[in-house]
């Protein structure tokens, strides 16, 4: 059940990226669904991987090289999914910023355990 919650609340954050920034699109709750469950995919199996190619890039960056892995994700999902759109690949990384913290948000928000552990 939580796994569906946090896959809601993730749409539910993609919904409200377009409103905060117009360089990114979602045409429909469905779209929204469709990349969540996409965005969540690649973040699970393609992102360590590239985190880990471009380990030596991230550490000469102090970390900063995330946003642009971060970024790319969020750009490649927008490529794949229909009804997701983003403009450019700098609009892709300002827009998986802000997913992350709407995100983070929500689910802060919404998925507190009664008895205080995560």
């Amino acid at each position: 059940m939580r796994l569906v919650l946090t896959w809601l609340i993730n749409a539910i954050a993609l919904l409200a990226v377009p409103y905060l920034m117009h360089s990114v699109d979602v045409i429909s709750i469905k779209a929204a669904l469709v990349a969540a469950l996409v965005l969540g995919l690649v973040n699970t199996l393609i992102r360590p991987v590239l985190l880990l190619l471009t380990l030596p890039v991230t550490l000469l960056s102090l970390g900063l090289f995330i946003f642009i892995v971060n970024g790319f994700m969020f750009w490649l999902v927008a490529q794949w999914v229909d009804g997701f759109h983003v403009d450019s690949f700098l609009s892709a990384v300002g827009g998986a910023l802000l997913y992350s913290v709407i995100s983070w948000a929500l689910s802060t928000l919404l998925l507190k355990n009664p008895d205080g552990q995560s």
